[in-house]
């Protein structure tokens, strides 16, 4: 693809799609049809660079409709936004979901990561390519986390058209995701959001409280089960009022890094240079977690209110929603939250009748496991590939459009509502001192009852499991995802805390905990591990982009050496995770040895 427009044309669908988003072309020059053509006028152009951020939201609007995205397609995007075509092609060929090359319009997408492993993908992906047979029309893709857990093994079908029609199988046989390819729109539907939840209905739960007793798409039943209650009490209290309550609570963020959010959204708040943004981060791609999704299917205007009253607090009047795109009822159910509450006056320019205007638009990612890094999530929304940037500056200062921004996900945002409903002290007396409140764990693997699961911070990795009906013959957990480590099943008593996983040399990450038996095989989980990241590494930094394939070839050798042989190559994946871990410039390089690590130590993995 090359800097300067080429000969290639649209077809007409593809115009189609392209001018359904962005409206029809009025000038020759962004590529409407005229017999006088004169491209030395470029009427539009510094406003059509000022909508590079639609750029995402194009080629989804072309995957979608087509099922790739050809080179006049690409080329008529790019000259209707002004991007150079080479850059957008870069964007194009960064995510996982689109092709640059002609494919059938079905796509099944397979996930072959380690819950899906564990209950048997490999044999899954066998039966379907057998039950399609040659020339199905049907493309399948083995791929990484849908994020479907706790109905493992998963699969995905996605049918371009008008509409994109998409099915999921899970837990999945080769007859069901054959079916769920073939005809999607026959397929089973979906259990409800509340099947992931064991301990739905329980009156005690404070994050989880709401789903599978209230209708997710109804905003009355949200309403009369104390929805927007917060809201009010948040107006009541004033901006700095909600900041200082959220502050007192000791919430810190549920993404894994465990910031303080009330330090995060004062600092943002108190930056001169306007406008300031709200980025909701529901881009969770770790392996293993699936607890946004829950919440985004089964309480949609609970994120709509907790996002209004964090953009109150810190200034914003435009909030981005960033899903993941492997979530498309998720992002139907909120797309329609958001028109519901905006046709209500709960979103727009006179909220609840108190002079605060607020929006939020929702973007959906496209299959890049990086994107859920906050800067690199700023980069996608804002049409570049999803690349971090360096730090400083931080996002409160220069974030989203190079402006001050608060980042937070789903858990994090949701949390806000019992904040200000039950008062920062009563929030802040749940789980230990320095791990304030209720967290929600994503279980999967050798566990009789999978899903999501809210427990105050301080009970034990036991207890859960046991709350989870653990199986026997217990091999491993592990705790954080890929990017966490493992633990050994006598090690149970580790305390669900951020301070306690330190202390017993893990993490708890966002939340992951998976279960292994002696059913599978180690070293083919670590295999998987190191592929995960040298497929989902972005490639901007050398220790990162290097590294992570290093850790995989050595992996290989070590299945099939023994001896001095093999304590060689692990000596080598020291040194490498060292390098990764010291020098990549974000925390997928700095993470990515972290479960190799943990198995060769706590697990003898190899000997």
């Amino acid at each position: 693809m090359d800097l300067h427009f080429g000969d290639s044309k649209p077809t007409d669908e593809e115009r189609a799609a392209v001018d359904a988003l962005l409206g029809p072309p009025r000038s020759s020059w962004e590529g409407a049809d005229r017999s006088d053509a004169d491209l030395r006028w470029a009427r539009g152009g510094r406003e059509a660079r000022g909508r590079r951020d639609l750029l995402l939201p194009g080629l989804h609007a072309v995957n979608d409709r087509v099922g790739w995205i050809s080179e006049g397609a690409l080329d008529y995007l790019c000259r209707r936004l002004t991007v150079p075509p080479a850059e957008a092609y870069g964007v194009a060929t960064f995510y996982a979901m689109f092709s640059v090359r002609p494919r059938p319009a079905t796509v099944l997408h397979v996930c072959t990561d380690l819950a899906c492993t564990a209950a048997g993908a490999q044999d899954l992906c066998a039966g379907i390519e057998a039950g399609l047979g040659p020339g199905s029309g049907v493309h399948v893709e083995r791929g990484p986390c849908l994020g479907l857990c706790e109905r493992a093994p998963a699969a995905l079908a996605v049918r371009a058209g008008d509409p994109v029609r998409t099915a999921v199988a899970a837990p999945a046989t080769a007859g069901g995701a054959v079916l769920a390819a073939r005809a999607p729109d026959s397929a089973p539907q979906e259990p409800p959001a509340a099947e992931a939840v064991p301990q739905a209905g329980d009156a005690g739960l404070l994050l989880l409280r709401r789903v599978g007793v209230v209708d997710p798409s109804s905003l009355d039943d949200y309403r009369a089960h104390g929805g927007y209650a917060a809201l009010r009490e948040a107006f009541a209290l004033g901006p700095a009022g909600v900041i200082r309550e959220v502050t007192d609570s000791g919430l810190a963020g549920r993404g894994g890094a465990a910031f303080p959010t009330g330090r995060k959204w004062r600092a943002t708040a108190s930056q001169p240079d306007r406008p300031h943004f709200l980025v909701c981060n529901a881009d969770e791609s770790e392996p293993g977690t699936f607890k946004d999704r829950v919440l985004m299917e089964g309480d949609p205007y609970a994120l709509v209110e907790a996002m209004t009253i964090a953009a109150y607090a810190i200034g914003a009047h435009r909030g981005y929603l960033y899903v993941r795109g492997e979530y498309p009822r998720a992002v139907s159910r909120m797309q329609y939250a958001v028109d519901q509450a905006r046709a209500r006056g709960l979103l727009g320019d006179d909220i609840l009748g108190q002079g605060y205007a607020f929006d939020i638009e929702i973007r959906r990612g496209a299959g890049a496991y990086i994107c859920g890094e906050e800067t690199a999530l700023f980069n996608s929304i804002e049409g570049y590939r999803g690349e971090p940037r360096a730090k400083p500056p931080f996002p409160v200062e220069k974030g989203l459009f190079g402006r001050p921004t608060v980042e937070n996900n789903v858990e994090t945002l949701v949390n806000v509502l019992p904040i200000l409903t039950m008062g920062a002290p009563a929030y802040a007396a749940i789980g230990t001192a320095g791990s304030t409140g209720p967290k929600l764990f994503c279980v999967s693997g050798a566990v009789e009852r999978p899903g999501v699961y809210e427990l105050p911070f301080g009970a034990t990795l036991g207890e859960l499991l046991e709350l989870a009906g653990v199986r026997d013959r217990l091999r491993a957990v592990l705790l954080g995802g890929a990017a966490g480590g493992f633990v050994r099943p006598d090690e149970l008593d580790v305390p669900l805390t951020f301070e306690g996983t330190r202390e017993a040399g893990t993490t708890l990450g966002s939340g992951v905990v998976m279960a292994f038996d002696d059913t599978v095989p180690l070293p083919r989980l670590l295999l998987r591990i190191a592929e995960f990241f040298r497929d989902e590494s972005c490639g901007q930094c050398v220790p990162c982009r290097v590294g992570t394939v290093r850790q995989e070839e050595a992996l290989h050798r070590i299945a099939e050496r023994t001896g001095a042989a093999a304590a060689e190559d692990i000596a080598l994946l020291r040194e490498v995770g060292r390098a990764m871990r010291d020098a990549s410039i974000c925390g997928l390089g700095q993470t990515a040895w972290n479960a190799v690590e943990s198995a060769i130590d706590r697990l003898g993995a190899y000997e």
